[in-house]
């Protein structure tokens, strides 16, 4: 079986460290962690986030090592600038300061077009607005097979949605979501289930997104499963950023153990599951609704299953990839673990109930993302 390689894209919201509200110092705090981490740590499109990126490997323990590494160092250049990232889908508390725009020329002009998903009308940025997400990369893969994998795993994204689930709470609020994170990003154009495509129809409709002003440019496609236009991979898009570092590898090799066995039927022409757009879109919905503590869709049969059952069906699909880079027995002992305490936004639930604080929940989250 081909043995893919991996890497996370994982982006945090910075916070003061006093009132553990959202905060503009990411610019000083990409200077700072990029003496040592060059172009692996980056800008996102506030300046309260800040965006690490690993190198692609095929070994899990290599990327926890360098998962550790990116966050420490971050955590580091943030301590120094008296604030802390935060690995979580949507920040607990609101900003108690004005959001502000990175200062690039492209993301300037996103804030200019897509004004209404960013500003209030008083010009001020959305305080909901502020998402962190976990993307995970496997390849090395061209469009055309990237664009076959992604209609095989489209199934099964919200499974791995419900186990990524960590954004209960948004501006000092319950949302009643296990990943309100999905609900805010789904007001971005394209993000969404990936259409079926080939590499041709594929270049054309992102060409006409373009030149209709839909989207800014092909970087702006958003779909779940996305053939990434820098790097040979196939990104998947569906994950809340997750405070707790094992849940983060657990999606990373899920990702790409069940890439690898459908990456074999990709290879023998088996044609992808054919489900429907309004069946996917409802899936992605329970998933970020309910997560790991109710229902999902089946990916085979579209019928109601309890989640944490479809996530047995998951590893069960993904065993040969699993296996063939020895990370079964590790997967299943990190699923029993994730399954006995119901997931990030299960933690940060059990957080608010014993000290009845949001600050609470802050400090467990900044301590869990730069102290693994």
């Amino acid at each position: 079986m081909e043995i893919l390689t991996m890497g996370v894209e994982e982006e945090f919201v910075l916070v003061d460290r006093a009132t553990r509200a959202p905060v503009n110092r990411a610019p000083e705090v990409i200077r700072r962690a990029g003496r040592e981490l060059g172009e692996q740590v980056q800008a996102e499109f506030f300046n309260a986030q800040v965006e690490v990126c690993t190198r692609a490997t095929a070994s899990r323990r290599e990327l926890r090592d360098e998962l550790t590494w990116l966050r420490a160092t971050v955590g580091a250049a943030a301590r120094d600038l008296r604030c802390r990232p935060i690995a979580c889908g949507t920040p607990v508390l609101p900003p108690e300061e004005p959001l502000t725009v990175t200062d690039t020329e492209r993301y300037r002009l996103m804030a200019r077009r897509f004004a209404s998903l960013v500003t209030r009308a008083d010009g001020v940025a959305r305080d909901d607005g502020l998402v962190c997400g976990c993307h995970v990369h496997v390849g090395t893969l061209d469009r055309e097979r990237a664009l076959a994998l992604a209609q095989h795993m489209r199934p099964w994204l919200p499974v791995l949605q419900a186990l990524a689930g960590n954004s209960p709470y948004a501006g000092r609020r319950d949302t009643g979501y296990q990943s309100w994170r999905a609900v805010e990003h789904a007001r971005w154009p394209t993000v969404g289930p990936t259409p079926v495509l080939d590499e041709p129809q594929y270049l054309a409709h992102v060409a006409r997104l373009v030149s209709e002003g839909t989207l800014l440019d092909n970087r702006m496609v958003y779909w779940h499963a996305r053939p990434s236009e820098h790097v040979p991979t196939l990104e998947i898009r569906v994950a809340d950023a997750n405070a707790d570092l094992d849940t983060v590898v657990l999606l990373a090799i899920l990702v790409r153990g069940l890439a690898a066995t459908l990456l074999a039927r990709v290879d023998a022409s088996v044609p992808p599951p054919r489900i429907p757009g309004p069946t996917l879109l409802r899936a992605h919905r329970l998933a970020a609704a309910q997560g790991l503590a109710g229902m999902g869709l089946d990916p085979v049969d579209g019928l109601e299953r309890p989640a944490v059952a479809l996530l047995d069906a998951l590893l069960v699909l993904a065993r040969p990839g699993l296996d063939a880079t020895g990370d079964t027995d590790w997967a299943y002992a990190q699923w029993r673990r994730i399954r006995a305490d119901g997931g990030g936004a299960a933690r940060q639930r059990a957080v608010f109930r014993r000290h009845g604080r949001f600050g609470a929940v802050v400090d467990a989250l900044a301590a869990a993302t730069t102290e693994s």
